[in-house]
């Protein structure tokens, strides 16, 4: 607070018409925030943004969750620290891949060789996708990419983010690339990543693994087939089964170790329907006697209950669906008979629904179907982004342990967890449930072309084979590399694919696994060790509740890698975006609405608004309704500055020594109450409480405080008077700092008809600063007064009479009635009121009689 004079600039019409396109001009020109890389670490303030997937459009739960960081970011610049707010795009993986697949009608076929005149065509049709190199199709995807990260910054500055534009990244870029590999280097050379060939979660779409973080159930119809296997006398042993097309690849029958029905039988083989295959019957704890006929069959693989029985009982494998989807060519081992093979090559080539239709034909032609099969519902196992069920088909892939398989890792990431501070706490607990219901390590790599390729390369045998036990790796100092360009050392391009020479890992780094390393990546980890060092590990990292499991988990797993430490110290989750029927907004449902045409109906302010209105951790619902008070709270601002800073008049003052009146005291000490609580909220993360406890305090000020003091004001010749105008521009101070976090341009724009300078550049109000100019003042006077100003109103407006009316006499009794006594002469200037009587008494409600004049005929 500033004890100086003032001169005032004020519009004629204050307007909230341009003033997006003014101040982010201004903003930018001042880099007001800017990054301040000379402060030391304990005076910076760094927050890991999330990079959006900018392979579409931004929607309005974008808007809604970054204005909670962008709140968090304002208040602790006023609060002094030096703010590092970068933003990054998170620009590869299969969303930018099937957007350019689209925009251009083009798909990616590494087969093709590269074309250096390639131009798209020039009416693409999604539908008639034309075959394009690997090189060429990355091109495209950069290309696009850079396109809409143009679109998505012009919507941030338009929203008022106070991001530090020179501080950018994109999870495809050189250092990005750069970073993900020297981790995965390191990683590896610890021993935290590693090869192995296993049983995948596939998706047959998109021909490429997914790691359990993706996975996401969908209720689908199905039917159980009741089908009989056979003992070696013939006799039938029943299982029920929606998977029917797999039974080429059983390879056991399990039932509980406790099932009676079932005791003769463990130990012992029966034979598959149709095929013929011998097969053990075996025990485990997870067969349930209560599903189905109690005994399963085991196949390699219908689901992950199958993977960890096969693992568990070291069972054969005769896996029968390939990578597209369909039935693989060749029967699996075990299928000998001609009737056998006849039967399996009605199923070759057939996708996995056409196979299930034959399969239950030939049981129904062998006579081991049993009835018709009973429709049900159940969850299946889908990729988030995919449109089939998953199937699960053995693959060589990389994983990083994350736990899933190791007791010791799985309880410090835990541990890492529980010294994470989130907000709110409760989400905490769905990081433990996620950590403590893996059951496998995070499966890293992709087959697909647009990500970061591992930094790895395999000599080939003489017969051409790859040697997957002696990868060859770069040193850092080559990173980034794609090893499907570049050579390893030692060996030359002519070599690649030949015998006696080499090949590139074909595949890509999960999205997650350059993601985990945003606060790496943005901080200059190993590429700006100053940097580094001042901002990591980071303050907060706000994010969605539903990528808990994916962004938030893999980022503490690499910075327990890594680092040895959290990868920042706090994390705000944000609740759900609600349609109008409380339903969550999402693409897949297409109930999302995107933010522009609302950023310029209501103006960016009132959106910001609506958003801050929401709690952390809380879902809430797309309501119009609440951008247009944020729109009238804006030009409530507007209007009110301006009627502040014209009763207050030219070189009005504020300092504080020229408070001397009861009521001006009063509002300083309720502001002093306000500014606490609201720094409190802030300090809290509680955003909304601040917003809340300031927006209430504005309309009183507007309301009540306004129309107590007007008068008073305009008496330039008195020290009441002047007490009144010091007190108002002090509030009016106060509260464009207050509102700041919340509404930045409207915020600056008031501010500048009478300051210098930006006011998101100004020191965080004290609340101590306005108690001591408060001197003693007592906030219920202003409560009090309010009352009694309130009271003479509704009496007004129920006698039909207009504000300005004259009342003869207004008589306020109650416990109060002596806070409100201090302003007697406001009261009666604001009322109209001849006289007023005071009257204290113990009774805790106010009460008071406003005595009208007699109507006159």
């Amino acid at each position: 607070m500033t004890n100086r004079s003032h001169s005032f600039r004020m519009p004629d019409k204050p307007s909230l018409d341009g003033i997006e396109a003014k101040w982010v001009d201004v903003w930018d020109e001042s880099g007001v925030y800017h990054f301040d890389r000379t402060r030391s670490r304990e005076d910076v303030y760094s927050i890991d943004t999330p990079p959006p997937t900018v392979s579409g459009s931004l929607h309005i739960g974008h808007v809604f969750s970054y204005t909670h960081t962008d709140t968090v970011a304002r208040f602790q610049r006023m609060n002094g620290k030096a703010v590092f707010y970068p933003m990054g795009w998170d620009d590869n993986g299969l969303p930018t891949e099937r957007r350019v697949q689209n925009y251009y009608g083009v798909r990616c076929d590494p087969s093709v060789p590269y074309d250096p005149d390639f131009q798209p065509p020039e009416k693409p049709d999604p539908k008639r996708q034309i075959p394009i190199s690997r090189r060429n199709f990355i091109e495209l995807c950069d290309i696009l990419t850079i396109e809409d990260e143009k679109v998505f910054e012009s919507i941030w500055r338009r929203l008022g983010l106070s991001v530090d534009w020179r501080h950018t990244y994109a999870t495809i870029d050189d250092n990005s690339r750069a970073a993900a590999q020297r981790a995965f280097l390191r990683n590896l050379a610890r021993g935290e990543a590693y090869m192995s060939e296993a049983p995948t979660l596939w998706d047959v779409t998109f021909r490429t693994a997914v790691a359990q973080a993706e996975l996401e159930d969908r209720e689908r119809p199905s039917a159980y087939h009741k089908v009989a296997f056979h003992k070696g006398d013939g006799t039938p042993v029943h299982i029920e089964t929606t998977r029917p097309e797999l039974l080429a690849a059983c390879v056991a029958l399990v039932a509980h170790p406790d099932d009676e029905r079932y005791q003769d039988l463990f130990g012992t083989t029966v034979t598959t329907p149709v095929f013929g295959v011998e097969v053990p019957v075996r025990v485990h704890r997870l067969a349930d006697p209560e599903k189905g006929s109690g005994i399963a069959m085991i196949c390699t693989f219908g689901d992950t209950t199958d993977v960890t029985w096969w693992r568990e009982l070291q069972l054969e494998t005769r896996p029968i669906v390939g990578w597209d989807g369909r039935i693989i060519a060749d029967p699996p081992k075990g299928v000998e008979s001609d009737a056998a093979r006849e039967a399996y090559a009605r199923l070759a080539g057939a996708t996995v629904h056409t196979a299930r239709e034959r399969t239950v034909e030939l049981l129904r032609e062998s006579g081991d179907l049993v009835g018709d099969p009973k429709p049900i519902t159940h969850p299946v196992k889908f990729y988030e982004k995919g449109d089939k069920p998953l199937e699960i088909v053995t693959t060589r892939q990389w994983y990083i342990r994350n736990g899933g398989r190791d007791e010791d890792v799985r309880a410090q990431l835990i541990q890492r967890g529980r010294e994470l501070t989130w907000y709110p706490e409760h989400m905490r607990q769905r990081y433990e449930n996620w950590v403590e219901g893996l059951n496998g390590d995070w499966l890293i790599s992709r087959q697909r072309f647009f990500g970061v390729p591992f930094p790895v390369w395999y000599p080939l045998d003489a017969d051409g084979n790859p040697d997957y036990d002696r990868p060859l790796l770069p040193t850092e100092d080559q990173l980034p590399i794609d090893p499907s360009s570049q050579a390893p050392a030692g060996y030359t391009e002519d070599q690649r694919g030949q015998a006696g020479g080499f090949m590139g890992d074909p595949d890509v780094m999960d999205t997650w696994a350059t993601s985990s390393l945003s606060p790496q990546i943005a901080s200059g980890w190993e590429r700006d060790q100053d940097l580094f060092e001042r901002v990591f590990p980071m303050d907060f990292r706000p994010q969605g509740q539903d990528i808990i499991r994916t962004w938030l988990f893999s980022t503490v797993v690499r910075a327990h890698f890594e680092n040895d430490s959290l990868p920042w110290s706090a994390t705000g989750i944000s609740g759900w975006i609600l349609d109008p029927d409380r339903k969550k907004m999402s693409k897949s449902k297409g109930n999302v609405v995107t933010p522009v045409a609302l950023l310029e109906k209501y103006s960016s302010d009132a959106v910001r608004y609506w958003a801050a209105s929401g709690r952390l951790g809380t879902d809430t619902a797309m309501d119009e309704g609440q951008m247009k008070v944020g729109r009238r709270l804006s030009i409530k601002i507007l209007n009110a500055s301006k009627f502040v800073m014209s009763v207050a008049g030219e070189n009005a003052t504020t300092e504080a020594a020229r408070v001397t009146e009861p009521l001006d005291r009063a509002m300083l000490a309720a502001l002093a109450e306000v500014v606490e609580e609201a720094t409190a909220a802030f300090a809290a993360y509680d955003h909304t409480r601040a917003l809340e406890r300031t927006e209430r305090f504005f309309w009183d000020f507007c309301d009540d405080y306004l129309e107590l003091v007007k008068t008073r004001a305009y008496d330039t010749g008195s020290a009441e008077g002047a007490s009144a105008r010091t007190a108002l521009l002090i509030a009016l101070g106060a509260l464009h700092k207050l509102f700041a976090p919340f509404v930045p341009f409207v915020t600056d724009e008031v501010w500048s008809w009478w300051q210098d300078g930006s006011v998101h550049a100004q020191s965080w109000p004290d609340a101590a600063e306005y108690r001591a100019a408060a001197s003693g003042g007592d906030p219920a006077v202003l409560a009090a007064t309010a009352e009694v100003l309130r009271a003479v109103r509704k009496a007004k407006s129920e006698a039909k009479l207009s504000m300005r009316a004259e009342v003869d006499n207004v008589r306020v009794r109650g416990k109060q009635a002596g806070s409100a006594r201090a302003a007697a002469t406001d009261i009666a200037a604001a009322g109209r009121a001849a006289g007023i009587d005071f009257e204290t008494t113990d009774d805790s409600d106010l009460t008071v009689e406003v005595t009208l004049p007699e109507p006159t005929e």
